[in-house]
């Protein structure tokens, strides 16, 4: 069994920063992309950055420049230091991973259970 654990939300003002961590445990041979997507309320869920294994990595549009991926494949984590940010950045923050799971041999996709990061002066 795979597990996605995230940490690191909360509330903070307009133009501070916060630092989102997403642990992958479990029953793991191996990780693909790993990533971060948000929804806010009332509109779709939306990628907001992806780092490949090999280290590529991809930012929506609205973050580009004020966010950053990373990932320590030693520790199965991936995270989002988010700056500058605003609040049309306030959402429910999912990690997300690709993941072959060692128990079958299967890749899957899995998910966090999400958390809330609210701007708000």
């Amino acid at each position: 069994q795979v597990q996605l654990v995230e940490s690191g939300g909360g509330l903070v003002q307009p133009g501070g920063f916060l630092r989102l961590s997403c642990a992958a445990s479990g029953s793991i041979f191996s990780i693909g992309a790993m990533g971060w997507y948000r929804q806010a309320p009332g509109k779709e869920r939306e990628l907001v950055a992806r780092a490949r294994s090999g280290g590529t990595t991809a930012y929506s549009d609205a973050v580009k420049g004020r966010f950053t991926i990373s990932r320590d494949n030693a520790k199965n984590t991936v995270y989002l230091q988010m700056n500058s940010l605003k609040p049309e950045d306030t959402a429910i923050y999912y990690c997300h991973a690709q993941i072959t799971d060692s128990s079958d041999a299967f890749l899957r996709d899995y998910w966090g259970q999400g958390t809330q990061v609210t701007v708000s002066s």
